[in-house]
Parts: structure tokens; C-alpha cells; sequence
């Protein structure tokens, strides 16, 4: 009796450390869903709300830019500090309605979803494997704009917008940890090295690639920043 109810007891502690695990299964191995640890769960959600703040404040300043030229007035964004980190000409660019409408009604919309995407997460929902790969299409849509935004931005336009920069470092973040998760799933192949040092040092590539967009702003406009202008 006392090993029946020994292994009883095994099954229901297994149970439980099931039920809190990050992986589930049900039906068998014919559908498997994933949900999500509590820190990639808030990472969601301090980076969405991240990038939405930056979408919100761009729109606020472009709307003003908008009303007061329409008085015949001139409208600075408070993040207008030099020519360089002018976000008013990046604001009157073409680059900043990509699609016919302004890029940050874009990113209301999605740096939203991430954030209920986080905060469903925290209140214990799994996931399906083809949610989790559209969710990693839709990061990558996000890091391969920002990444055309940065290039037009430091070589076409010639001026940097501060709330931007946040906006690309916050949609880099979620890329990486999103990837990484479906790679340590199996949702993304990856051979077993690459797999292991991603998990491993699953900060390195983002912060390599935030460290390279720095040096290319640091680059672009050296002479500016270390005072050696003709």
C-alpha cells in the first residue's frame, strides 16, 4: 500500500510539474502547444509596450506637424535636437508613410499585439506551433522594415529620429527571443550546435546587433559627434 500510494503520488507531483512546464501536449503528439516562462512573457511585453510608446509619440508629433502647416506654421518634435537627431525631417520624409499612411499606425497596431500576446502568456495560454511561427513572420516583417527604415534613415534622409531608434532596438529584442524560442521548440530547424549556443548565450545576438547599428550611426556622422566639421 504504502509503494501504491508512493507512486500515486509520483504521478500527481509529474502532473503538476507538467501542467507548469513550458511545453504541453495533448491528443498525443498531434498537436503540441508552447506557452511561455515568466521572463519572456514580460520581455513581450516591455518591448511592445516600448515600441508602442514610440509609435504613439511619432503619430502625436506628425499629427502636430500637420495642423501647423496647415496654418502656415512650423512644428518642431521636442526630439528635434540638432540637424542630425532631427525627428521632424524624418516625420516629413517619404520613408515615413512606406505604405501610403504613416508608419506608426504600423506599429499601434503591432507592438499591441505583442503586448497581448505577453500579457496572455503571463495568465498561463500555450500556443499552438503554427501561431508560434506566424507570430516569428510577423517579428521578422518588423526587424526587415526597421532595418530598411535604419538604412534610409542614415544614408538617404541623413537624420535620426530618437523615438525610432527605440522602436528598432525594441523590435529587434522580440525577434531574437521569439526566434530563439521556435528554434528551441524545433518550430525552426537548427543543427544541435547552434541550437545550444543560442540558448546558452541568447543575448549575444542582439546586443552584436544594436552594437552594430551604433557604430554605423557613430560612423555615418563622425566629424558631427567628435566636433571636426570643416
Amino acid at each position: 500500500m504504502d509503494s501504491v500510494g508512493r507512486r500515486n503520488g509520483d504521478m500527481a507531483t509529474t502532473a503538476v510539474d507538467e501542467v507548469h512546464s513550458d511545453e504541453a501536449r495533448q491528443d498525443g503528439d498531434a498537436r503540441v502547444v508552447v506557452g511561455g516562462g515568466r521572463a519572456f512573457a514580460l520581455l513581450l511585453v516591455i518591448t511592445g509596450a516600448l515600441g508602442l510608446l514610440a509609435a504613439w509619440v511619432i503619430t502625436i508629433d506628425k499629427n502636430k506637424i500637420l495642423e501647423y502647416k496647415a496654418v502656415g506654421k512650423h512644428f518642431s518634435p521636442g526630439c528635434s535636437l540638432n540637424p542630425i537627431v532631427s525627428c521632424g525631417n524624418i516625420m516629413e520624409s517619404k520613408q515615413a508613410q512606406a505604405f501610403g499612411f504613416p508608419n506608426p499606425m504600423l506599429g499601434l497596431v503591432a507592438y499591441g499585439i505583442v503586448i497581448c500576446v505577453g500579457m496572455s502568456l503571463l495568465a498561463g495560454a500555450r500556443f499552438p506551433r503554427w501561431y508560434w511561427l506566424t507570430f516569428n513572420a510577423g517579428t521578422l516583417f518588423g526587424v526587415g522594415f526597421c532595418t530598411w527604415l535604419q538604412y534610409q534613415s542614415l544614408y538617404v534622409i541623413g537624420s535620426l529620429c530618437l523615438w525610432c531608434c527605440l522602436a528598432w532596438v525594441a523590435t529587434i529584442v522580440m525577434f531574437c527571443y521569439v526566434t530563439g524560442k521556435n528554434i528551441k521548440h524545433g518550430f525552426l530547424p537548427a543543427p544541435d550546435g547552434l541550437r545550444r549556443g543560442l540558448l546558452e548565450f541568447h543575448w549575444v545576438v542582439p546586443v552584436l546587433w544594436v552594437g552594430v547599428i551604433g557604430m554605423l550611426i557613430l560612423t555615418r556622422w563622425w566629424s558631427f559627434w567628435t566636433g571636426a566639421q570643416g
